[in-house]
């Protein structure tokens, strides 16, 4: 059905339309045939709001692959006609941060970085991920013995800021804040953020930069072990300025942070809602627990973190015989490409025995740096859970965040079955 569609003219109001259910909790809460819809239109579909959209796994995995695409870095941005949306200060504070950096610059801040999350450095972090685990679920089972308990405020988003806090050594009484901070922030990378919601992204980031700046000197006078010093001292050895070394520092200890939270609390929480919505695949792990890795993949599959990525032409390109013009955007949908019938048997089922590909890390030189890290908070939850919690079920449906970009279950009600 949907390659029969494929060649038919793309009606503007129609994306549109799509889009606008995409933007709402209800949407959210199942995108699958609106996916399913806009790749009827193609694999590449202009958009009515300028550049394209890449709807298929093949393209999608094209893209992110290849070196010569780019990312929308600060001389992109400057260069939008749209001030409001690009110029704001949280869209020019992303602009600095590694994720939307080209090379060459990509290329030395990624090296200052080194092997962050290798075998050894996880295998120290993991008892210290396990203990948090632990904690956060006691909590959960206390909270259960009167009644339904909300799993993301409990556990989902509390495990990923006290494991990148920890690590970074940033005071726990911080950790609240800071998490609050990294949802409203997270607005400036949605595809169509709202006046009030780019305000609201850059009164975080303001905050944000005010605690981090404060960091970075207080590690330059008291310097440590800990990740943010060591920057420092890479960043000293590259850089006379001592100024622009402050900057360089200042924009990793801050994209670690939004890059640890957003999206590991979204894989946290979905993969315990997958699991709950699935409990014959649920029981199966419990007695077949060496395919927890496999399961955190399908679940990566299924609902990516991240359901829309950008990637900017670097000269006139023909992607799915579409002619994409340099320096137009392509939007990635990641969300959609998950679940293209050409790449997946049956790719709406959820199988955690599938062993199939997927591109929530994205590809190339920005694949993900805490890939490792992701995967094992998630299986030290998912090991301690299996063990712990045989009855849990879903109390009521799951609360939605209205965004495109950045998945966001903001609620998830659990109880004893």
């Amino acid at each position: 059905m949907e390659s029969a569609l494929a060649t038919a003219p793309v009606d503007r109001r129609t994306v549109v339309s799509l889009f606008s259910r995409l933007r709402t909790a209800g949407g959210q809460s199942n995108p699958l045939p609106l996916y399913a819809k806009l790749r009827a239109m193609g694999e590449v579909v202009q958009a009515p709001w300028g550049g394209h959209l890449a709807t298929s796994y093949t393209v999608c995995h094209q893209v992110l692959r290849s070196r010569s695409w780019r990312v929308p870095d600060t001389d992109w941005r400057a260069r939008q006609d749209d001030a409001g949306r690009w110029s704001a200060a949280a869209s020019r504070q992303m602009g600095d941060t590694l994720p939307m950096l080209n090379s060459p610059h990509h290329t030395q801040v990624r090296r200052s970085l080194g092997n962050m999350f290798d075998r050894k450095s996880l295998g120290i972090m993991k008892s210290s991920v396990e203990r948090t685990t632990e904690r956060l679920l006691d909590r959960l089972a206390e909270e259960l013995r009167d009644g339904p308990a909300d799993f993301v405020a409990l556990v989902g988003d509390e495990l990923p800021v006290i494991t990148i806090g920890e690590w970074l050594g940033i005071p726990p009484a911080d950790y609240p804040l800071l998490r609050s901070l990294t949802h409203d922030q997270v607005f400036t990378q949605e595809l169509f953020p709202s006046p009030s919601q780019l305000a609201l992204s850059d009164a975080s980031t303001h905050r944000l930069r005010q605690y981090f700046t404060g960091l970075v000197q207080e590690r330059r006078k008291s310097p440590g072990d800990d990740p943010v010093s060591s920057w420092l001292r890479t960043w000293d050895a590259l850089e006379s300025d001592r100024h622009a070394a402050d900057e360089a520092v200042y924009a990793l200890a801050l994209f670690m942070l939004l890059a640890a939270l957003e999206t590991t609390s979204h894989l946290l929480s979905s993969m315990v809602r997958l699991l709950l919505e699935h409990p014959q695949q649920l029981e199966w792990l419990r007695v077949h627990p060496e395919y927890i890795p496999g399961a955190i993949d399908e679940v990566l599959r299924y609902d990516a973190p991240i359901h829309m990525i950008s990637r900017v032409a670097p000269e006139d390109t023909e992607l799915a015989g579409v002619t994409v013009r340099r320096h137009e955007m392509v939007q990635l949908m990641v969300g959609a490409a998950h679940h293209d019938p050409d790449r997946y048997a049956e790719p709406g089922l959820f199988d955690i025995r599938r062993k199939a590909p997927h591109l929530s890390f994205g590809g190339g030189i920005h694949y993900c740096l805490g890939n490792a890290l992701a995967r094992l908070e998630a299986t030290c939850l998912l090991t301690s859970l299996l063990k712990r919690l045989p009855s849990l079920r879903i109390s009521s449906a799951p609360l939605w965040a209205p965004r495109v970009a950045f998945r966001r279950l903001m609620a998830l009600q659990v109880a004893h079955a």
